[in-house]
């Protein structure tokens, strides 16, 4: 959905909408939108350049790094986005990205577009591991189990068959006498 900035004359002017989340939702995307989507913000402007300060709210359903399963997450999050035309933009020459170059983006045609600011928004708020609870006891690795919602049979310890060598070398030494190397009751 696009943001017509020629109906944005004034210094400051309030933005508030409700979309529903088939209107900002894409393919691919690593959560899906349950909720409806309010934006508040401020659109500032200044000639020809603009502001969008505000925060969206909603609700995301995420699956669970452990477990698999599909769980929701609040978002609000507060946004600061500033936009220049794409005329001012040169890309022709080297320079140092100075801190402010990191909030400004660039808009064409006297439109933003608010799916990219929103999308932006939920991809900053998604956690690194995403969890359904802290404690989530995960799958099962032997047979997929939720351990969450039961139990399985499985066995707890996990042995590496490539280290099975490895322990009859451990029987074999423990048959033997620590100092002479010999057997433990003197007999050869």
């Amino acid at each position: 959905m696009q943001l017509d900035l020629i109906r944005y004359r004034q210094p400051t002017t309030p933005f508030s909408k409700v979309f529903q989340p088939k209107e900002v939702e894409q393919e691919g995307d690593a959560y899906r939108i349950v909720a409806p989507v309010h934006v508040d913000m401020d659109i500032h402007k200044d000639k020809d350049r603009f502001r969008l300060e505000g925060a969206v709210r909603t609700e995301l359903e995420l699956t669970c790094s452990r477990c698999l399963e599909p769980y929701t997450m609040p978002v609000d999050a507060s946004f600061d986005v500033r936009y220049l035309p794409a005329s001012q933009v040169t890309g022709g020459e080297e320079r140092e990205v100075a801190e402010e170059d990191l909030d400004t983006s660039v808009y064409r045609d006297d439109q933003i577009n608010l799916d990219e600011v929103l999308r932006e928004q939920f991809y900053l708020a998604l956690p690194m591991k995403p969890l359904c609870r802290e404690d989530c006891a995960g799958l099962c690795p032997r047979c997929g189990t939720n351990r969450n919602t039961g139990a399985c049979s499985c066995a707890t310890e996990f042995e590496d068959p490539r280290l099975a060598p490895l322990r009859s070398l451990k029987t074999v030494s423990s048959l033997r006498s620590p100092v002479s190397g010999g057997p433990k009751d003197g007999k050869d």
